[in-house]
């Protein structure tokens, strides 16, 4: 059983930045892929950004390219999404997931947290 804890979100203006953390314990999988996903009030949950295991390859939504940047320290269990320049259109409960291949869509991804909030205020 592996459990994902997320922390980092909160509330932030338009241009600023946070750094959000999702930790893995119990039986987590070095080797797995981690990703990030993200629901908006009202609209369906997204993908944003995941990272295998190696860190070598990093897909990423058109919607944050260049803005976002996923990493991982695997002696730590710990993935990471670095979010610049925001938007307020960026804001949503973001929660972190793992999955054994690497994929961009969530049926792919077995475990999650439970999300945290971020606010981008204009």
């Amino acid at each position: 059983q592996v459990q994902l804890v997320e922390s980092g979100g909160g509330l932030v203006q338009a241009g600023g930045s946070l750094r959000l953390s999702c930790t893995a314990s119990g039986r987590a999988f070095s080797t797995y892929t981690r990703g990030w996903f993200r629901q908006a009030p009202g609209k369906e949950r997204e993908f944003v950004a995941a990272i295998n295991w190696r860190g070598q390859t990093t897909p990423y939504a058109d919607s944050v390219k260049g803005r976002f940047t996923i990493s991982r320290d695997n002696a730590k269990n710990t993935v990471y999404l670095q979010m610049n320049s925001l938007k307020p259109e960026d804001t949503a409960v973001y929660y972190c997931a793992m999955g054994k291949n690497l994929a961009t869509t969530q049926d792919l991804f077995s475990s999650w947290g439970q999300g945290t909030q971020v606010t981008v205020s204009s």
